[in-house]
């Protein structure tokens, strides 16, 4: 019993981490300008990933008794808080809003990575864990190519970019 209720802890924290996920993205979303649609569109695609992830993971916090977490972390309420701060300064600027992104991107990683070190955490959960870990990494690369491209472009003065339509 005390095991099951670890392991649902560690599913609720991920639960959490994917709401944080959701409400980033959402957020996100509302920091671009309409000539963004681009990266809106990632960004959506980002909120299924998420979504997803979140109804598997609540399905097996149910199987264990438990109650699906419908919150978001502490560290993803400072990280919204930290993303509309910034936004004041940067205007909506693309290279910013991908910046944050990345950076929930890395604390997406970071909370798998930690449930995944987990010592006696089912084989099957692990799986899918690892499954949803791989999947957020392949976000996380998309995001910081894309930041990537957006410094460089502001760094050499060049207009034109993916957003500038």
């Amino acid at each position: 019993m005390e095991q099951s209720q670890a392991t649902i802890t560690i599913l609720n924290d991920l639960i959490e981490i994917n709401n944080d996920r959701i409400a980033g993205y959402e957020r996100a979303i509302e920091e671009l300008q309409q000539k963004d649609y681009d990266l809106k569109i990632i960004f959506a695609a980002m909120i299924d990933q998420s979504r997803q992830a979140k109804i598997a993971l609540g399905k097996e916090v149910q199987v264990l008794g438990g109650d699906m977490n419908t919150g978001t972390t502490n560290s993803g309420k400072i990280y919204r808080a930290w993303m509309d701060v910034k936004a004041v300064f940067t205007g909506h600027d693309r290279l910013a809003v991908l910046s944050n992104c990345e950076f929930g991107e890395d604390a997406a990683q970071k909370a798998y990575a930690t449930a995944l070190a987990e010592e006696h955490f089912p084989a099957f959960l692990k799986t899918m864990i690892a499954g949803q870990k791989a999947t957020f990494k392949s976000s996380h690369d998309e995001i910081k190519a894309l930041r990537d491209q957006e410094k460089k472009i502001k760094e050499e003065g060049v207009t034109g970019g993916p957003g500038d339509v």
